[in-house]
């Protein structure tokens, strides 16, 4: 691939990418449109919650940790209470899924009204997303379809920070060769959800980015140390006993749960056709190290593959290699599918489509009974990683043909000397 992607050119790719585009659009503002329908109570018809869903959580939950109350956070019944006392006496069960240190991100949101911290919220950081991707070098109309993409709609509907925690991962990844110490902050920024960074050790190992590791390390610290001094150092004991257990009893739960309607893993896609928890636990575990194991090759300094592709396959990669992902954690998806439909020469868009609007689609097919979302993000990954194996190939044949030609010409001109 060049380093600058193929300007868009009039066509039925052009057409076909656009209606897809138009669609996706459409469709998640009819979403955003029935959220903000309420109800005689103040709940929305379509979550049936506050229009503000798992936003309450960050902005009610921090304002508890900055009053002094954080080890509400971690008793899961008192703090379905507070929030109940501080947001309406119906709200459905809802928990405080984080570590302490997302309290950190919160607190200055918690400084405003609930409508206003979210609108910051919501717009904020889809601009940290549309900054993020800037080196991808995108079109600018294909830029802005994958910073408003399906997947970031969905993320809206749910006032969820998957276009937080995709910018860190997304934007960490793209710079991490240029500017290793800033990746590292973003990385180290990520352990707010741990999970979806699950894969970056590995690639900053076997890239042998050591100033990335070491940034990610410290940032991480000094995150732990700031979470402490804000809110008490016995928050993070807390989390550990309460919390962790907390959301391993929310995923293992038997299949299907409401929530399941989002999922985007191998592990309930296991549970959806009746695996056992073992059975289950499994797959993700055979999924992830297969992920890893590909990362290994993908980050080696040798490797020739475009920088951009290494870094969006390994962000798509760690949707598959968690256990505990959702649909508004697809963002990397989406902003993949953008750059392989400017950059690869007659992509296949009408897969690209289907990759394209799954994250609105996922919870049909859970309604159904069908709960393998998590087939969207491993076709790509898996059409992306063959691109990847044949371009570093194609690199090789040409290098080795290269050295075959030179020294061709070296016994040319040593003959000729002779």
């Amino acid at each position: 691939m060049t380093d600058r992607p193929a300007p868009i050119t009039a066509g039925t790719d052009w057409v076909y990418a656009a209606i897809v585009a138009a669609a996706g659009l459409f469709f998640g503002l009819t979403n955003q449109y029935h959220l903000w329908t309420l109800d005689e109570n103040g709940f929305s018809v379509l979550s049936e919650r506050l229009p503000y869903w798992d936003f309450t959580n960050l902005w009610a939950g921090s304002k508890m940790a900055l009053d002094g109350n954080a080890a509400v956070l971690f008793d899961a019944e008192t703090y379905r209470a507070a929030l109940r006392a501080m947001l309406s006496p119906l709200l459905p069960d809802q928990e405080w899924s984080y570590p302490p240190s997302m309290a950190l991100v919160g607190a200055p949101l918690a400084q405003l009204p609930i409508f206003a911290a979210y609108l910051v919220w919501t717009l904020g950081t889809i601009a940290c997303l549309y900054f993020a991707i800037k080196p991808l070098k995108l079109p600018f109309v294909v830029h802005i379809a994958a910073a408003v993409s399906p997947a970031v709609l969905v993320n809206t509907v749910f006032g969820q920070n998957g276009a937080l925690t995709g910018a860190l991962l997304i934007g960490g990844l793209l710079i991490v060769q240029k500017r290793p110490i800033l990746a590292g902050v973003f990385f180290g920024l990520l352990t707010i959800k741990p999970h979806l960074g699950i894969l970056v050790p590995v690639c900053l190992i076997a890239s042998q980015n050591w100033r990335a590791f070491g940034s990610a390390a410290v940032t991480s610290v000094l995150v732990v140390l700031a979470t402490g001094l804000a809110f008490g150092f016995d928050t993070w004991p807390m989390f550990l006993a309460n919390t962790g257990p907390l959301m391993t009893a929310i995923l293992e739960a038997p299949y299907p749960q409401p929530y399941h309607a989002n999922a985007m893993t191998v592990f309930i896609g296991a549970r959806s056709i009746g695996a056992s928890l073992s059975v289950a636990y499994a797959a993700q575990l055979a999924a992830a190290l297969t992920a890893a194991l590909f990362v290994i090759w993908l980050w080696r300094p040798s490797n020739p593959v475009d920088h951009r592709m290494r870094a969006l396959l390994t962000a798509t990669l760690a949707i598959v290699a968690t256990p505990y992902g959702y649909s508004y954690d697809a963002i990397p998806l989406c902003v993949a599918v953008a750059f392989l439909f400017v950059t690869v020469p007659k992509p296949p868009v009408t897969f690209l489509a289907f990759v394209w609007l799954s994250p609105l689609a996922i919870h049909l097919l859970h309604q159904q009974g069908i709960g393998f979302g998590i087939l969207f993000p491993i076709s790509l990954c898996v059409w992306m990683g063959i691109r990847c194996l044949r371009e570093a190939r194609s690199a090789q044949s040409a290098a080795a043909a290269e050295e075959a030609t030179r020294s061709e010409r070296s016994q040319i001109v040593a003959a000729e000397l002779r």
